[in-house]
């Protein structure tokens, strides 16, 4: 009878790139069968979480090339991609899958993705293999040379263009808008905002519009779709956070409703409103995101009409910011935000945020 074996994985650069490594988990009936580490050189996030799921997947088709595995990563983009679900664009992450897949029948494989505390136990060994491997971490100035040698470089990054939603009868009251069952269209007002900016995105010649299905940015990218001639692609990825019960109320409401909630949400971006998304975990959507379009868009010029709350989200991932970093940042209605990712390593930059300028309505 075939074995079966679960698999976690993981990996982290520091500087992405920068030294990088991964750490993989291999267990058998609940007992830990191998702990696989080790340091890969230069290397960004991804290269790293697909060279820690290569190695156990290795591991255990020399233990049983028949065996089942049920692979659990908290890398969604490395879980779509086995899974199938998500193109895999870059000829990098193209070779990597490839080589996954030869290292164990793909047939015999499950993904599942799972929350980053759930994989603490393969984090620690990427943590263990860098620390061993590589003694501190590469000073800012490495960092910012690296990207200026970029920025001078041939390459054609993938452009991101990010757009607020125009505004709804909500916006100038400052009220919570999630995925609730409000949904506000645009006002007047944002219509106008919507039509200026679409102007402005037309200007930069993009090649694909990617939306938010809620009301707001159907209508703001229906603007861009209009004075472009592309079609829109919806994906829900791109809501707004979920804001619970606090969905509707403005900012004054809740702290005048509940006080004590509303302080644990500015202290903390683990805090969740009732029924709704903490930044944390809104983080790892937006970060997926982010991902999800380098790889299915290389080199592209791509807009993204979305909401405040994710806008602030990949400014603070891109920049590397604490999550904590929302609460300082803010995206004004049909504003721009532009965010280009290289895709032979994955490197992102903050090109430009919040961007109005003489287009705003």
């Amino acid at each position: 009878m075939a074995r079966n074996f679960k698999l976690t994985a993981d990996g982290g650069s520091r500087g992405n790139p920068g030294p990088a490594g991964y750490g993989a988990v291999v267990t058998e009936n609940g007992k830990i069968v191998a702990e696989l580490f080790d340091v890969i050189g230069i290397a960004t996030n991804n290269v790293a979480e697909y060279s820690g799921l290569l190695a156990g997947l290795s591991h255990i088709n020399k233990l049983d090339p028949e065996a089942t595995v049920e692979v659990a990563m908290d890398s969604k983009l490395v879980v779509e991609q086995m899974s199938g679900r998500w193109q895999i664009k870059h000829a990098d992450m193209r070779d990597l899958a490839k080589q996954c897949r030869a290292a164990h029948n793909p047939l015999l494989i499950t993904y599942s993705w799972i929350p980053r505390d759930e994989n603490s136990h393969a984090d620690r060994l990427a943590n263990k293999a860098l620390d061993g491997g590589s003694a501190h971490k590469p000073e800012p100035q490495i960092q910012q040379n690296y990207l200026s040698e970029r920025l001078r470089s041939d390459e054609v990054p993938t452009m991101i263009y990010m757009v607020r939603h125009g505004e709804t009868v909500l916006t100038p009251m400052r009220k919570f808008s999630g995925t609730g069952p409000i949904n506000p269209e645009l006002t007047e007002k944002g219509l106008g905002q919507a039509a200026a900016v679409a102007k402005e995105i037309a200007k930069l010649k993009p090649e694909v519009i990617v939306a938010s299905p809620l009301a707001r940015t159907t209508q703001t990218a229906q603007a861009i779709s209009a004075a472009t001639g592309i079609e829109i692609t919806f994906d829900e990825i791109w809501y707004e956070l979920s804001f619970g019960d606090w969905d509707g109320l403005s900012f004054e409401e809740v702290k005048e409703k509940s006080p004590d909630e509303y302080q644990a949400w500015l202290n903390s971006s683990s805090y969740a409103p009732g029924g709704g998304e903490s930044y944390d975990e809104a983080g790892v959507r937006i970060e997926s995101a982010l991902e999800k379009i380098a790889a299915e868009y290389p080199g592209q010029r791509v807009v993204v009409v979305t909401h405040n709350g994710v806008i602030k989200l990949a400014a603070q991932i891109v920049t590397g910011a604490p999550t904590q970093a929302v609460f300082h940042i803010d995206a004004a209605p049909c504003s721009i935000t532009s965010i280009s990712i290289w895709p032979s390593d994955g490197l992102r930059a903050l090109r430009s945020l919040n961007e109005t300028g003489h287009f705003r309505a």
